[in-house]
């Protein structure tokens, strides 16, 4: 009878040795799976953040992921508005007074945007980032640094090429390239267009936006505060129009008050991070000598307008050079 009690404590003491043990192990092994959760909740790994970026667009690396940016995610805001449709959620109070104040403005915006838009169509277009795309864009300024770069087939490239004001391709097709499929300009710096290419105003005054229904009907308005074309040669159903608060955002979260406002180079560029998965950068800033100048032109004055105070081309290459540095550009000098 005694043996028998002997052997049954035995067994209880046994069944409860093992059920301690592996209480103790399971909680040993559960705050260390707690804490590298934390760890890496924490720190954001970079691998982490290089499989969320893939997952926004198929290119390589997706603009849209602020993640991998802090300094980035500071600066871009994805909600920004970078058309102009003329509804009144495109514009505050805030913004539209700051830039009827850039330029003398005469009038009310609803009214000449709604006599714009009986001449032009608003844009339809849907620039949210997608798994299955990469939309690759170069956007190309007009500096002298493009001659003798040979960068023309990798411009024409792009899906998407970009260019500004009077930028000439014929002779420089080498350097330049020969594509265009969007054109920033204004009334004084405005060009015809070849077939296809998408006219895209910078509105810097509100005359601008009634110089625009001139030009592509009309052709009464012939001067701003200079004589401008009477009639421009685009497809009026393919025109854009900046958003006058995107120059704000501009101005406040990029160039962050340096000049008056935000320069034609800058405002497209950061237009084109808004539009493009990823964004190639060619012909900003000063030649190898050090000169601001046309690559069409040999005018030791090109870059007076540095002194004017009106834009501030130092900072806005300070921008160019970290977006580069963040990786969020490819710069081509």
């Amino acid at each position: 009878m005694m043996r028998k009690l002997y052997i049954g404590a035995l067994l209880v003491a046994i069944l409860f040795l093992m059920i301690a043990v592996h209480t103790i192990q399971k909680t040993s092994i559960m705050p260390s799976i707690l804490s590298t959760s934390r760890i890496q909740m924490k720190n954001q790994t970079l691998p982490v953040l290089e499989s969320r970026r893939v997952q926004l667009c198929s290119c390589e690396s997706c603009i849209a992921d602020t993640g991998a940016s802090e300094w980035f995610a500071q600066h871009f805001d994805h909600q920004q508005q970078p058309y102009f449709t003329g509804r009144e959620k495109d514009i505050d109070p805030v913004s539209l007074k700051w830039w009827l104040s850039l330029q003398a403005s005469y009038g009310a915006l609803k009214e000449v945007s709604e006599n714009m838009f009986k001449v032009i169509s608003s844009p339809t277009m849907d620039e949210t980032p997608r798994q299955n795309q990469c939309r690759k864009c170069a956007v190309v300024g007009n500096s002298g640094n493009l001659l003798g770069s040979k960068y023309g087939a990798l411009i024409d490239s792009h899906s998407t090429v970009i260019r500004m004001n009077k930028a000439v391709m014929r002779g420089y097709e080498m350097d330049v390239g020969n594509r265009t499929t969007h054109h920033f300009m204004y009334p004084e710096s405005a060009i015809d267009l070849s077939p296809g290419v998408r006219l895209v105003l910078l509105p810097f005054k509100l005359l601008d936006m009634q110089w625009l229904s001139s030009a592509l009907s009309t052709g009464e308005i012939k001067t701003t505060y200079m004589r401008v074309k009477r009639f421009v040669r685009a497809d009026k159903y393919k025109v854009i129009v900046v958003n006058p608060a995107f120059f704000k955002y501009v101005h406040d979260k990029w160039t962050e008050h340096h000049g008056r406002y935000p320069s034609t180079g800058i405002i497209a560029l950061i237009f084109a991070l808004h539009i493009c998965d990823e964004v190639s950068v060619f012909g900003y800033g000063a030649d190898k000598y050090g000169n601001w100048h046309h690559y069409w032109e040999n005018n030791r004055n090109a870059g007076a307008f540095r002194k004017t105070g009106v834009h501030n081309a130092d900072y806005e290459t300070k921008i160019i050079q970290r977006l580069y540095a963040e990786g969020k550009i490819k710069l081509f000098r």
